[in-house]
């Protein structure tokens, strides 16, 4: 949603450019930096899979390479979860969402079985030290699996200690995972096991390139109180997770602890190219209670759905989907998602969806629109003696040129600060919507027009090559917005002054930058998020047409503006005080530099 420019001062329109350029110049930095740590990923990857490709593997039991044949593997099923268990290691070595699909680049569609975990690209395990030193870890061990009803109770035999994982397949998305030990206690000399997870997360979506953002750490702690987030990599020695999650955009795993893990420590690493797009490293610990490991877990296999997360109460399960921090998340929260509700129950298409949804957000942003407006006006009338007095002040000390312009407001009754207030509050919509059209799983591949999944981006114009920064395609929607938002920006820009001095940019100019700026980052954006932006200025256009020929009237604010000349200025308010005690301290500054000078 772009913001009206008028009111404001060269300052913050160099700032905007600047910020423009600064992100341009990040998103090309990073875009190469992560290339080249790519290329190390991948060198590392293909040396440790040559090594392990040679070495085979054993299990801590036994005294030779386990035997393919003694691995068995055993599936439990419920209406939403398709599990299967390993008995090497005695792990889930397979969830799938039954109710649910991950995209194929070949057919272009959400037509393939959605696996969290599958073909070994999770191993999770507790690893113990014995009396002598040695470590050994549950991995490595080989479980004799038996089913009965929706449990299965795998069991290993170590040097005389027996470890025993029972699995139950709950209702939803839920596996409970109890973990009971014996003999261990003769075995081990500490009082704690290491928890280790290791995880390869399979891109399932059309956008790489997000997906990959939107895949980090969750977790929760104090009592399930707070909840944090990670995205490069963490470290909690003092705090106590009740949970650990690993998200994608749509999907997330996560395992609880009754106990909690102590002395945690995440790390991930992106993958460049092929079917995973991040590797994820778990270490923690979980106490023991006489040397054994009695304890509780659960597995968590779940699409990210908010109203699913918060039926999980007291878990805080919400907070893994991120629609924002404080406010933000509110707004998406209590307005954004149940105004989607309402408005999808009627059954209609998603992208018209979206676009009522873009005509309630603008009623209730209305009467801020309009005071924006106004004071484009009420600005558009003193423009005269604007030019007026830049002219009249041209060879004169910049300070007394803007002291001159402040006192024409003033006397017009103009607050600048109007103009800008709006606009703040503006912000958040915007941050929220952002926030909200790649993360609602409601979106996710429903099509509209030419526009396959609302989520990802549109593809529909190829490229032969790739442009850095763009990528091989051009998106319809971003091109659209683009063009609504340089009208938008003509429109809006007509009152602003061009500057007086010789050297400086043009500032009209500068404000065309930021629109095309913005196309780089539409382009891989969610096409509803695009649709929404592109909605949204094509009626801020009709908002300031129905405002400037039927609702303000010219003459009426020109007869105002003299009414408030004629009472006198109003009194200072706080911020023009501030601006004038500032610039009168500069000025006294100046002179202070200048009578210095004329001494030496």
């Amino acid at each position: 949603m772009m913001q009206q420019n008028n009111g404001l001062d060269k300052k913050q329109l160099i700032s905007l450019f600047v910020l423009s350029a600064v992100m341009m110049a990040f998103m090309y930095y990073f875009q190469n930096k992560q290339a080249e740590e790519a290329k190390i990923t991948e060198q590392k990857a293909k040396t440790e899979q040559k090594a392990s490709s040679t070495k085979p593997t054993v299990a801590a039991n036994l005294s030779a390479p386990v035997n393919a044949a003694a691995v068995k593997n055993v599936t439990l099923k419920n209406e939403l979860l398709t599990v299967e268990f390993s008995s090497l290691g005695g792990q889930i070595s397979s969830a799938k969402l039954n109710k649910y699909s991950a995209y194929d680049k070949k057919s272009d569609k959400h037509d393939l079985p959605l696996y969290l975990f599958n073909k070994n690209n999770s191993s999770y395990g507790f690893q113990f030290k014995d009396k002598t030193g040695k470590v050994f870890n549950t991995k490595d061990l080989v479980f004799v699996p038996n089913v009965e009803g929706n449990s299965v109770t795998m069991t290993a035999q170590i040097s005389g200690a027996t470890i025993q994982y029972i699995y139950t397949l709950l209702d939803k998305y839920t596996i409970d995972f109890n973990v009971k030990t014996q003999g261990l206690s003769s075995l081990i000399a500490d009082d704690k096991a290491d928890f280790n997870w290791n995880y390869s997360v399979r891109g399932m979506e059309k956008g790489r390139s997000q997906e990959q953002t939107h895949s980090e750490f969750n977790y929760a702690f104090n009592n399930y109180k707070d909840a944090d987030y990670d995205t490069n990599g963490f470290e909690e020695p003092k705090e106590t997770l009740n949970w650990l999650g690993v998200k994608q955009q749509f999907f997330t795993s996560v395992i609880e602890t009754s106990t909690g893990f102590v002395n945690a420590k995440g790390t991930q690493e992106s993958i460049k190219e092929g079917e995973f797009l991040k590797k994820f490293n778990f270490d923690g610990q979980v106490k023991l209670a006489g040397n054994e490991l009695n304890q509780n877990f659960k597995w968590y296999f779940m699409p990210l759905d908010l109203p699913l997360l918060k039926s999980y109460e007291g878990k805080e399960f919400d907070t893994i989907l991120p629609l924002g921090w404080s406010f933000i998340g509110t707004l998406n929260r209590w307005f954004f998602v149940p105004v989607y509700n309402w408005l999808t129950d009627w059954g209609m298409a998603a992208g018209w969806v979206i676009f009522l949804m873009t005509i309630v957000t603008k009623l209730v942003l209305s009467p801020v629109m309009y005071k924006q407006h106004k004071l484009s006006a009420m600005m558009k009338v003193v423009k005269p003696e604007i030019e007026e007095a830049n002219e009249k002040f041209k060879n004169a000390d910049p300070l007394k040129k803007q002291q001159a312009t402040m006192e024409i407001y003033r006397k017009a009754g103009i607050n600048q600060m109007a103009g800008c207030l709006p606009a703040l509050v503006q912000i958040p919509i915007f941050y929220a919507l952002f926030r909200f059209f790649p993360n609602m799983i409601d979106l996710r591949g429903k099509s509209f027009w030419f526009v396959k999944d609302l989520t990802a981006y549109d593809d529909l114009i190829k490229l032969p090559f790739n442009i850095p920064l763009i990528g091989e395609h051009l998106s319809i929607f971003a091109i659209a917005c683009t063009i609504v938002i340089l009208i938008y920006t003509i429109m809006t820009s007509g009152n602003m002054q061009q500057p007086q001095q010789e050297g400086m940019p043009n500032m009209k100019v500068m404000m065309y930058i930021f629109p095309v700026t913005f196309f780089f980052f539409l382009n891989t954006a969610p096409s509803g998020l695009s649709w929404y932006y592109f909605v949204s200025n094509a009626l801020n256009i009709l908002i300031i047409l129905a405002i400037k020929n039927w609702i303000l009237d010219e003459k009426k604010i020109h007869a105002m503006i003299q009414q408030n000349k004629a009472k006198g200025p109003k009194p200072e308010g706080k911020f023009q005080k501030r601006m004038r005690e500032m610039m009168e301290k500069a000025q006294e500054q100046q002179k202070l530099q200048e009578s210095q000078k004329r001494k030496k």
